[in-house]
């Protein structure tokens, strides 16, 4: 018969992108709603922290302020993996174009970067394998909490087979943005980069 998680994830209704949006427009899901679609599943976000906002924002600059237009930075909007899969990374450095008439989908990001306070499990476990299974290059997760980052690199089978704690001392570059580097100033850590 099956274990009750067997059962349930048997039982469940899977909806797609165009259903999603069809919610928004019925009023089912509003503009204040802080979810996302994580294989066919309406997932709620956790909500955004004045250390985790503060973070990304700056996050935000930086990669603006080093992209000489080579890439376009994005920050807290959807991504489609595909019809089931439209997760809201922190940022995304995406391959220049016009985004107007449809989302960035794998093809266009050129890093993910994930902020991660009270949603290190989620990120780390759901999204993580996520991106990878979608060949997402690079991910980085940034662990407040825990002061680490975690970068990971070449997505093969649902898993990134290069994963990096680079320490604070270092700089750190994306693999296909290798102009940038972030470095820390003295002092700072990754729990308090900025």
């Amino acid at each position: 018969m099956g274990s009750i998680d067997e059962q349930m994830a048997q039982a469940r209704h899977r909806i797609t992108a165009s259903d999603y949006y069809r919610m928004a427009e019925a009023g089912i899901l509003g503009e204040a709603d802080r979810v996302e679609l994580i294989d066919g599943e309406i997932v709620d976000m956790a909500p955004i922290g004045s250390k985790h906002a503060f973070i990304v924002s700056r996050l935000a600059r930086f990669f603006t302020l080093a992209s000489n237009d080579s890439y376009l930075v994005s920050t807290q909007n959807p991504v489609r993996l595909d019809e089931l899969s439209e997760p809201q990374p922190d940022l995304a450095l995406l391959k220049p174009g016009n985004y107007m008439d449809r989302l960035p989908g794998p093809a266009d990001v050129l890093l993910i970067v994930e902020v991660a306070h009270s949603s290190l499990n989620f990120d780390r476990d759901v999204k993580l394998t996520l991106y990878a299974r979608h060949g997402i290059p690079e991910v980085w997760l940034l662990d407040l909490a825990g002061g680490e980052l975690t970068v990971y690199r070449e997505p093969v089978d649902g898993q990134y087979r290069v994963t990096r704690k680079p320490p604070a001392s270092e700089g750190i570059s994306p693999l296909l943005v290798p102009d940038v580097d972030l470095r820390l100033e003295v002092g700072k850590s990754w729990s308090v980069p900025f």
